[in-house]
């Protein structure tokens, strides 16, 4: 018998046509999520799920569906998925490590440049017509980033390759993590901090984290308040790693330059 699969999202061509080749597909056939009752009904009678991090996978949804085996999310996070209660099942989890590793890396250098040389901030200027005088030398000038000093928390393969790319521009890269790795630290010249260290030090923070429980709101007032007023922070990793209102409160009183 084939095994039966709900997929909350549209594939792409080639994706589609390999699973329907081994499995009886249950396809929302939609960009966008399905709807929470959506999900309950489709996913009865299952034995497997693929699903996306807008997908919240918990008790509930694995209590209608007794027969499911594995759930797959088309994500390298997996925070929406209760991984102890698919634990305690028996259901596999699986997930997509390294396939946005360097897209994610090039995205984290793309919101740094940006931020720091106000590329957002002129291009506004100028779409708006704001542009009404003449060119001075201080006008949208931004930060340097040749030779500043990079500071990276949680160095795993998105961190890894974000401090690749920082030797292009001759930056210092010190970096904080749940384990240090020396091999990097020779191979890149990168320097081990603690976390204290990390937000002192640094002219750009870029946050590569999991979002877990011991993550959540890692990045709060005391930690901001850590950070150099003419320093950046570019978070890459789930929104909830950083307390919204208190970047909100660090933005609005210069606690720190942009983020």
């Amino acid at each position: 018998m084939r095994p039966k699969v709900y997929v909350t999202r549209r594939l792409p061509f080639p994706a589609f046509e390999l699973l329907k080749k081994y499995c009886d597909v249950d396809l929302h056939d939609s960009d966008e999520p399905p709807s929470r009752e959506e999900l309950k009904e489709h996913v009865r009678g299952k034995d497997a799920l693929l699903c996306l991090l807008t997908d919240k996978i918990d008790r509930e949804i694995m209590d209608l569906a007794p027969d499911l085996k594995v759930i797959s999310t088309y994500s390298v996070g997996y925070d929406h998925i209760d991984i102890g209660e698919a634990t305690r099942r028996g259901i596999y989890v699986t997930h997509t490590p390294g396939v946005l590793t360097e897209a994610v890396a090039d995205l984290a250098w793309a919101l740094l440049l940006a931020v720091a040389r106000r590329v957002v901030e002129a291009d506004r200027c100028v779409r708006e017509g704001e542009w009404t005088i003449a060119w001075y030398p201080t006008f949208m000038l931004g930060s340097a980033v040749y030779g500043k000093t990079l500071g990276i928390i949680g160095l795993g393969r998105i961190g890894t390759a974000v401090a690749r790319r920082a030797k292009g521009f001759n930056m210092r890269v010190i970096y904080y993590s749940r384990t240090r790795k020396p091999w990097l630290e020779e191979e890149l010249g990168l320097e081990f901090k603690s976390l204290e260290e990390v937000l002192r030090e640094s002219d750009f923070v870029v946050l590569t984290v999991a979002l877990t429980e011991e993550t959540y709101h890692m990045i709060g007032e005391d930690e901001l308040r850590l950070m150099k007023p003419t320093a950046y922070l570019i978070n890459v990793s789930r929104g909830a790693v950083v307390d919204t209102q208190a970047l909100v409160r660090a933005l609005r009183e210069g606690w720190i330059a942009g983020a």
